[in-house]
Formats: structure tokens, sequence, C-alpha cells
């Protein structure tokens, strides 16, 4: 169980893992805290937006649009590798997901199949979104990649975490197939290298 860090604390770790950070706003206070409780925290969840292009995406993720109010994440992370802050907080990134997923995440164990969507998972996680459409075939540059790795990494070394608390939202609400394009085993493992 780990209670989230400070606003100051969580760019520090960005940048200290080399993550290019863009500070959009009055980031650090921009949250929906008032919709109930943040933390305590257990992993890091990883999103792609659906969107094409860094300005309309970051936009998108920090305001929302009316089914759906912003912040949408912590940090949108652009094809060029920079991780853009847009609020810091409880954000509607993760939904309701399933609690195995959860339970597993917290144990840093395998995870199982999502089959339920009854756990709040904006309480739970720090959330990324990634800059692609999710078609499968919009590319994920190396840059970007890397820079997922990174911000996924800082994360988890301040909380202690392993690579085993990093998750897609696909494995965590049955019917989500995002990030589409990589594997998350293979991001786990890059975070893994990271954290040695």
């Amino acid at each position: 169980m780990a209670a989230p860090m400070s606003a100051d604390r969580f760019i520090n770790a960005l940048r200290n893992e080399g993550v290019t950070v863009v500070e959009v706003g009055a980031w650090r206070t921009h949250n929906r805290n008032h919709k109930g409780p943040w933390g305590p925290m257990h992993g890091v969840m990883i999103h792609h937006t659906v969107t094409r292009g860094t300005a309309y995406s970051v936009e998108l993720c920090r305001d929302g649009h009316s089914a759906l109010p912003g912040p949408l994440c912590h940090g949108v992370i652009a094809k060029d590798g920079r991780v853009h802050l847009v609020g810091y907080g409880r954000a509607n990134h993760a939904g309701l997901g399933d609690p195995d997923v959860l339970a597993a995440v917290i144990a840093e164990r395998r995870l199982p199949p999502d089959n339920e969507a009854t756990t709040d998972g904006n309480r739970h996680f720090y959330g990324f979104e990634c800059v692609n459409l999710g078609d499968g075939e919009d590319p994920w540059p190396p840059a970007q990649i890397d820079a997922i790795a990174r911000a996924a990494a800082a994360l988890c070394r301040v909380h202690r975490w392993t690579a085993r608390s990093v998750i897609g939202h696909r494995e965590w609400q049955p019917g989500k197939v995002d990030p589409r394009g990589f594997t998350m085993d293979s991001l786990r493992d890059r975070i893994a290298e990271r954290l040695k």
C-alpha cells in the first residue's frame, strides 16, 4: 500500500528517469478528487488515446469531453517521447475493473483474465495516455516506447514496485483493447531492465 507521492516528487521522479516533461497549465491541482478518494496507489496504467496529433490529444486529455470530464490521465506521452503533465490526483482514466487483477498487481504476480468491472481503478492507478490511433497500424516510435518505459519505471522506483505493477487498460477492464500495437509483457521487460 502506498500513499500518492506529491506532485513535486512525481515530476522529479520522471525527470530523474530521463523523461522530458512539459507542464500544462495548473496540472498539480487539476483533478477529480471531489468525486472520491485517490489512493492508496497500487500501480501504473497505460492507455492509447485513439487520437492523432500532440496538441489535440493533450487538450482532450486535460479537459475531457461532455460525457467524461478531464483530466483523463496524469500524463500524455507524445510520439516524440515528451510527457505532457495534464493533471494530478484522481483522474478519469481507469474506470471500473477487475478486483482479481488489482489483487494480482498488489501481490506483483501474473495477471488473471479480466472478467469483472466492479472495482474503482481511478483511485488506485497512475495513468498515462499515449498518442496513438490504436488501430494496430499507427506506429509506436522508439522515442515514445522509451518514454513509456521510463515514465512507468520512474513511479515504480519511487514506490519500490516491480514491473508487474504496470498494466494496460486492456488487462484491467473487459472490452478495452488499449494499448494496442505492442505487448504489455514486452513493455514490462523494458521496465524491469530499467529498474535493474
